[in-house]
């Protein structure tokens, strides 16, 4: 796992210390997967199935976990590609910017 995955893992812990109702994926280009679901936040080989799936680079992951990309934003621009249904992804996105 890299380091990047294990950061980003740790700060989703953080925001989702319940784990996700769904199962969640967010993919960081180059570096790896994660995923959230009813169990918790872990590091995922990109193969498991998600109900959404958020994918970015890392500057603009490390953005949103930090606060200083808005989620939203991200999207609107392409920095950040949605693959499920918009309100799940809305839900992930005000975590994010818990």
């Amino acid at each position: 796992m890299s380091k990047v995955i294990a950061a980003a893992v740790e700060a989703l812990e953080k925001r989702l210390p319940e784990g996700f109702p769904q199962v969640a994926k967010f993919v960081i280009h180059d570096e790896g997967a994660i995923i959230a679901d009813p169990q918790g936040v872990r590091a995922d080989d990109a193969e498991t199935p998600a109900d959404v799936t958020l994918s970015a680079s890392r500057e603009t992951f490390e953005g949103m976990l930090g606060g200083t990309v808005n989620p939203m934003s991200a999207y609107m621009t392409g920095k950040l590609k949605l693959d499920g249904p918009m309100g799940l992804a809305m839900q992930l996105g005000q975590a994010l910017a818990k």
